[in-house]
């Protein structure tokens, strides 16, 4: 069986970071990188660009002055013409030691950097990794920092009051728990008592910010991951179903058709 590719941080760097010139990467030539996910949370900046990009199946125009940013274990594709300009960055949870900045950064998956703010703290962690002077890392991680806190205000999504930024805060707990546990835990009331608040609480909350119940967003990192593994792999249904915690293959396959329309094959088929 044939599972999701899974890149970790490129050889000849250190294991935890990792930041590359695009136009030294791509050498004058086009970039085209199929379907895969990572182990460590990727940033992509484009200066200059043109192409596509599709994570977890959206699609994104490659523009100039777009900025990615991907979680660990989301999957992507990405078509880049040559000529593309920017960086690519690639750390792990243990290198930056903002966790609370990590959650709410990559609540969103592409920004607009239309003044070059992003790429010009990136320019500085480049020169930076580059030169490698005394200290070099712990440089790297306050600038690393900054970048996230850049990101965070092109979001334009400041916190009004506490009951917003309490709002946000359970939401972000709460997404990267289904991201974890997805697999094992599939009721509503589990990942309230992971959280410590009741049912109705977490309900509160995830209808405040998204409009959904908590049900509603399991089913949809469900739906997701099986989108994930369906089109990374050439993995049977039946033993799709299994990865995701279900014995049964025939309700699976009657759940995924509710939620999407479709049949899990014929789902692999339209976008194969």
């Amino acid at each position: 069986m044939k599972s999701i590719p899974v890149r970790n941080i490129r050889r000849g760097h250190p294991r935890d970071f990792g930041i590359q010139d695009l136009s030294e990467m791509m050498a004058g030539k086009g970039m085209v990188q199929e379907l895969h996910r990572h182990d460590f949370f990727y940033v992509l900046a484009l200066e200059k660009g043109a192409g596509a990009h599709e994570i977890d199946f959206v699609p994104y125009v490659a523009g100039s002055h777009a900025v990615y940013f991907l979680r660990p274990g989301q999957v992507h594709q990405l078509r880049l013409k040559a000529g593309s300009t920017g960086f690519m960055m690639q750390f792990t949870a243990g290198f930056c030691h903002h966790t609370q900045l990590l959650r709410k950064v990559g609540a969103v998956n592409a920004y607009v950097d239309k003044e070059g703010s992003v790429l010009r703290v990136l320019a500085d962690i480049f020169r930076e990794y580059q030169q490698q002077q005394a200290q070099y890392r712990e440089v790297i991680q306050a600038s690393l920092h900054i970048f996230l806190i850049t990101l965070l205000r092109l979001q334009q999504q400041p916190a009004v009051d506490n009951a917003h930024t309490y709002t946000q805060e359970r939401l972000e707990a709460l997404l990267d728990l289904l991201e974890t546990h997805i697999h094992t835990q599939k009721r509503a009331s589990q990942y309230a008592a992971m959280l410590h608040l009741s049912l109705y609480q977490l309900n509160t909350v995830t209808r405040a910010a998204l409009g959904k119940t908590v049900s509603e967003l399991i089913n949809g990192q469900i739906i997701l991951e099986a989108k994930r593994q369906l089109l990374a792999t050439t993995a049977q249904v039946s033993r799709i179903a299994e990865l995701l915690g279900y014995e049964d293959v025939s309700y699976f396959i009657r759940f995924f058709k509710k939620q999407t329309g479709v049949t899990p094959e014929v789902f692999r088929r339209h976008h194969s």
